[in-house]
């Protein structure tokens, strides 16, 4: 076998939004599967905000990604030679592939995929980790009833924007806040929400109270700083805030912004609950059932970003979560299916 595997690793931690210097492009020959081993050929690439905070060195809910280690990230790909039982040549899995051609895995962690019924970028975004997040967070720490008001920040994007449909599903009234008139109508029209504000453009406090004048139940937050600050004025007696992601903050080259006004809580009786999907691994199965269902029954809507190039594009595709280019789960395919 004589083919080349062209991969990212990290070079540098970086110092605010990551940099061409803190990448370095490597390539190696594949090597062939050992014994209980698998080589896939990645198809497709997750790229997520939590990436940010792999490359950062200390102590987190998962261990950094270490200099000179080829990126974190997950993936879709066909496994092209196996020495694994649970694996056949031929299958499409999904799982921690890494930024790279080919990756050689001992199968943990994978899980196998078909794309007879779903698109293979479906897996990596309702069907993937971004679906577990916004089930699990809205579902088990938000509980939302309905008839309640339910606020979801990055509502455009990939965890956000499938919270605010599952609220809907659930009967809540969902508020969503995006950047831009474009994600803000997107949201509305197409996923259902009742109302979306344009932070770019509105005084987010002041369309709080014309939108949701009861105040908030469930606040579920993936930017922090000023947005969760100023939601958190508006929450309504016993809301629940699930802290999922502070993509407002990942690369802040000061002290991260925290909330100046968490005594609303107190005054409330509100909580405030942090979420990491990893923990919630055991019951993937079950949010995956009842995704797929809503999915098959036209009642969820998958939004993916994919970026065709390879894997040469991956820092700059990177970049397009943090200047807000991106609309629903951003995906990069590097190979043809």
């Amino acid at each position: 076998m004589s083919r080349i595997n062209h991969q990212y690793r990290l070079a540098a931690r970086p110092v605010g939004l990551p940099r061409p210097t803190d990448w370095e492009y490597v390539e190696e020959p594949v090597a062939e599967p050992g014994e209980g081993e698998l080589l896939i050929r990645v198809i497709y690439l997750s790229l997520d905000p939590a990436m940010r905070g792999w490359m950062n060195e200390g102590r987190s809910y998962i261990r950094p990604v270490e200099i000179g280690e080829v990126m974190r990230a997950g993936g879709v790909g066909q496994v092209i030679a196996s020495r694994n039982p649970r694996f056949a040549v031929g299958d499409y899995v999904s799982g921690t592939l890494r930024v790279q051609e080919y990756c050689l895995s001992d199968g943990q962690g994978l899980t196998t995929v078909d794309p007879a019924l779903a698109p293979l970028p479906v897996y990596l975004g309702v069907l993937g980790m971004p679906g577990m997040t916004a089930y699990f967070g809205l579902l088990d720490i938000g509980r939302p009833e309905a008839g309640q008001t339910v606020v979801v920040s990055g509502a455009a994007g990939a965890v956000g924007s499938v919270v605010g449909q599952i609220a809907k599903l659930k009967g809540c009234r969902v508020i969503g806040i995006a950047g831009g008139e474009r994600k803000c109508r997107l949201v509305v029209e197409e996923l259902g929400f009742d109302a979306c504000i344009d932070y770019k453009s509105e005084d987010v406090r002041k369309a709080l109270r014309e939108v949701a004048p009861e105040g908030v139940d469930v606040y579920f937050d993936n930017v922090g700083g000023d947005i969760l600050d100023t939601v958190l004025t508006r929450l309504a007696r016993g809301a629940r805030v699930v802290i999922c992601g502070a993509i407002s903050q990942y690369n802040a080259t000061d002290r991260v912004q925290g909330p100046a006004n968490y005594m609303s809580l107190l005054v409330n009786r509100a909580s405030m609950t942090g979420m990491v999907v990893f923990d919630y691994a055991g019951r993937y199965p079950e949010a995956t059932a009842e995704l797929a269902e809503w999915l098959s029954a036209g009642k969820l809507r998958s939004l993916e970003d994919v970026v065709d190039g390879s894997v040469r594009a991956f820092p700059e595709t990177l970049l397009r979560l943090f200047k807000g280019d991106n609309t629903g789960k951003l995906v990069l395919k590097v190979a043809d299916e």
